[in-house]
């Protein structure tokens, strides 16, 4: 993974790193990772890293912390309708089985995003959204102790 350092703009292969958590980004900052506008970015199948904006900005992908800030479960892609097992959300379950910890980043408003650290998906159920009035996908992420990402 490569970032466009804060300092002097050039190509860093740290980012993000726990020295990044909480801190406040641009969209170009995230992109140089998360290289797509969708919530789930996944390349051969294989999660590389989360967005987030916990349904404020997109109600749609009710995203919540469960019984501490350790935990989020995190809703699958999909807008409308009943959520498939699409390549998006197949990868979130890949990423159940592989183990490996990925970014997510937090969208506070337009161009401010605050990395949130390395998660573990650990689990996914579908399940029916009563607000919603439809079916999703709902994957439970934990906090990583792991400073870097696998890969």
């Amino acid at each position: 993974m490569s970032s466009i350092s804060r300092h002097n703009g050039a190509i860093s292969n740290s980012f993000p790193t726990t020295e990044d958590f909480r801190k406040i980004f641009s969209w170009r900052e995230v992109g140089e990772v998360h290289k797509i506008r969708s919530g789930i970015y996944q390349r051969g199948g294989k999660l590389i890293s989360l967005l987030t904006d916990f349904g404020r900005i997109n109600p749609c992908y009710p995203d919540f912390h469960g019984d501490t800030e350790n935990t989020i479960f995190y809703t699958g892609a999909g807008r409308r309708g009943d959520q498939q097992l699409n390549s998006f959300n197949q990868a979130m379950f890949n990423a159940v089985e592989s183990k490996h910890a990925v970014p997510l980043f937090n969208k506070l408003a337009v161009g401010r995003w605050k990395f949130l650290g390395f998660w573990r998906v650990t689990e996914g159920v579908y399940i029916y959204d009563e607000e919603q009035k439809r079916m999703i996908w709902k994957f439970k992420l934990v906090k990583s102790a792991k400073l870097k990402s696998n890969g």
